[in-house]
């Protein structure tokens, strides 16, 4: 496949691209709930000639567009689902839907996948092996949906798997990306501490649960200052703190809420076994009962060194080479990590920020858009990517039929 008729290809598809953006942003769905979504992209993609697979994991899609040369299954991604926020934005395409919006770009991940679909669709005979697009529902909430397809069958067969973020804290024109740990994992606990209320002026009847919930908060603060190696990055933060209802009352019960954020596995354990010791000893050491509650979450996402090594060799071809950054870590989660456990692959931010077209919001906000060029640079680098991958393949093993020893 030719470079530069990929790229022409593609722009050609850019207008059509705006469309399926702007219609998806008008009537998102969230986690769970895609089920319109879901039929509107199938019927897009029946209309490209494209065979489509319903019903996996829930609302998600899968599509394979074999071509007419043997080869390997080489795996992309996007995610369907919006999130719970009131949209508000002053465009003609806002969404359509009472605090519903697409605030974290997944319209534009679907749309660009759209378009490497169409693109593969018109020059098959020329593909290598089978491209197989996943079309994912709920990455938003927990459990996700990825979890969900890979139970389904969505990487059997496959080699590699490659999946793009369009992230506005980059500008349009970079791409960003890392070897290993990239995006963190994500547990949050819920802690409830019942003791004994009371007067406010006769505290020695009580168990104040409010004083307890401090000390433990700041208990918990030191676990990443004084516990956790400088050189393992983590996060824990706590997020709610519930308690009381009047200045002189010792309130009977205390809730806070929280989240840990972590990179390695060892870490991650080594938070989660200090948070429930601490828990238990402060509250016992005054007198009260407590719950608690660790809702583990995603994993890290985790790159392969070689995949990532690609993308930096690659995306030049689309980027150009100062456009292409090393990301740092990033503390935020994303259930694209369950696939990497499973296939190598490479995940990887492309820049949509730009603040003279309005795209300087960060994600989750009511005023979240992007630059809408990024969906065509998203669409040539996961094409450029799976196509170097297979090619790669395909010469690895006819060096071996050929050098079977």
């Amino acid at each position: 496949m030719n470079g530069a008729s990929t790229e022409r290809e593609l722009e050609l598809l850019f207008p059509r691209m705006v469309r399926w953006r702007r219609y998806l942003h008008q009537y998102p769905e969230l986690s769970f709930q895609e089920s319109e979504t879901s039929r509107w992209i199938a019927a897009e993609l029946e209309e490209l000639g494209c065979t489509v697979q319903k019903g996996i994991g829930g609302h998600g899609l899968t599509v394979s567009i074999k071509g007419g040369k043997p080869g390997p299954v080489i795996a992309l991604r996007a995610d369907i689902d919006a999130l719970p926020i009131q949209d508000e934005k002053q465009c003609d395409y806002a969404s359509k839907v009472p605090n519903v919006m697409h605030a974290c770009g997944h319209d534009g991940h679907t749309a660009a996948l759209l378009a490497v679909a169409a693109y593969y669709m018109s020059c098959r005979e020329e593909l290598a092996g089978e491209r197989r697009l996943l079309f994912q529902p709920a990455e938003e909430v927990t459990p996700g949906g990825a979890v969900r397809m890979i139970a389904d069958g969505a990487l059997e067969g496959v080699s590699a798997i490659f999946g793009v973020h369009l992230w506005t804290p980059l500008p349009y024109g970079q791409a960003a990306s890392a070897a290993g740990p990239l995006m963190s994992a994500a547990d949050d606990f819920f802690i409830e501490i019942t003791g004994r209320g009371g007067h406010g002026g006769l505290p020695h009847e009580s168990i104040d649960t409010i004083m307890i919930g401090v000390t433990l908060v700041q208990a918990i603060q030191t676990i990443v200052s004084r516990i956790v190696n400088p050189l393992h990055p983590a996060v824990v933060t706590i997020g709610s703190f519930q308690a009381g209802s009047a200045p002189n009352v010792i309130a009977e019960t205390c809730q806070l809420k929280g989240t840990v954020r972590t990179f390695d596995e060892n870490t991650r354990t080594m938070i989660h076994e200090r948070l429930a010791a601490l828990i238990d000893h402060i509250c016992s050491m005054y007198g009260a009962a407590y719950t608690f509650d660790l809702k583990i979450g995603y994993p890290p996402v985790v790159n392969d060194p070689m995949e990532a090594e690609r993308f930096f060799r690659i995306g030049g071809t689309v980027f150009g080479e100062a456009g292409l950054v090393q990301s740092d870590k990033i503390t935020v989660a994303e259930d694209f990590a369950y696939y990497l456990q499973e296939v190598p692959g490479c995940f990887v931010f492309v820049g949509a920020g730009n603040l003279e077209r309005g795209a300087s919001y960060p994600h989750h906000h009511p005023k979240f858009d992007i630059d809408e060029r990024a969906m065509l640079q998203a669409s040539r680098l996961l094409i450029a990517m799976a196509e170097n991958k297979a090619e790669e393949l395909i010469n690895e093993e006819q060096g071996n039929s050929i050098n079977p020893n």
